[in-house]
């Protein structure tokens, strides 16, 4: 186990930082051997198999291609849950992880109805399917992919979600029932932060879950504020994830549209990250 440490991180010492190659080194023997970190201790003198080995210098190959380590093993925890992932659906943040925890402290009315748009590998959908008691959970995304995945999550956390392929820019408010709760983490990064990003995000995360132009960065959260206008019943919340340089800009747009009270919210690294919408009672609407 020692000789298996001390090649991983000599193999990727140029590329990854020293505590992301702990991080990594602990993944890559767990994956490969089925040991936790505290078994990785108590066997360090462990010897590998030759399949073993083998399967570790292509684990550390992929990841000197800067693939990420998740769709590599291809899977990660989510809320306390195990969820697959692949080159078909964004990894979830621990930033997100921190907003669904805000989201479940504040509603515990059972029986809500939940639309999650943009759901992806379902991290969200199926999170509040878990644990919001009673919850009718409907989750919508453009991708085939990304819903087969979803499902496949759904199942293997024990849940019932509908599942819909829909094009939220097109998708007319007139398809959607009335939700309690609408929550989104939609694209919001600027094609012009690309230059910004890490290689192991550009190369491998889909492009489609990502970028909005530059001339029109609110493009997905202002058509969501608009089904939320005409489909959140009285009461209901809509709850956005948003580009940090963006706060302002989008806390002024739910406002023209009516929403009250808005509430912007930092992340854990200080940044604005999320935002709460509500439509008075008096102005909600009901089909």
């Amino acid at each position: 186990m020692n000789e298996t440490t001390a090649y991983i991180s000599e193999s990727l010492q140029t590329l990854y930082s020293r505590e992301e190659i702990r991080s990594l080194t602990r993944l890559v023997i767990e994956y490969v051997c089925g040991l936790p970190l505290h078994e990785q201790i108590l066997h360090k003198d462990r010897q590998l198999s030759c399949t073993e080995r083998e399967r570790v210098r292509e684990v550390v190959r992929r990841l000197g291609q800067a693939e990420p380590i998740q769709y590599i093993v291809g899977e990660v925890c989510f809320g306390g849950l195990s969820f697959e992932v692949n080159p078909s659906v964004l990894i979830p943040r621990p930033e997100t992880e921190e907003w669904v925890e805000y989201l479940l402290r504040r509603e515990t009315t059972p029986g809500l109805r939940v639309l999650d748009i943009g759901t992806g590998c379902g991290c969200l959908a199926v999170t509040l399917a878990k644990r919001l008691a009673g919850a009718e959970v409907a989750a919508l995304d453009i991708s085939a992919g990304a819903l087969a995945t979803a499902g496949r999550n759904a199942q293997r956390n024990r849940v019932s979600v509908t599942f819909r392929q829909a094009d939220i820019l097109t998708e007319p408010a007139s398809a959607f029932p009335v939700f309690d709760l609408m929550v989104s983490n939609p694209p919001y990064v600027k094609e012009s932060e690309k230059a910004a990003m890490a290689r192991n995000v550009l190369d491998y995360e889909p492009h489609q879950a990502l970028f909005v132009p530059d001339n029109d960065p609110l493009l997905f959260h202002r058509r969501i504020a608009d089904l939320a206008r005409e489909k959140l019943a009285e009461n209901g919340t809509l709850y956005l994830e948003i580009n940090a340089a963006c706060g302002e800009l989008t806390l002024n747009m739910l406002r023209e549209k009516g929403f009250h009270p808005v509430k912007l919210m930092q992340d854990m690294f200080g940044r604005d990250r999320f935002v709460t919408a509500h439509i008075p009672p008096s102005e909600s609407w009901h089909y």
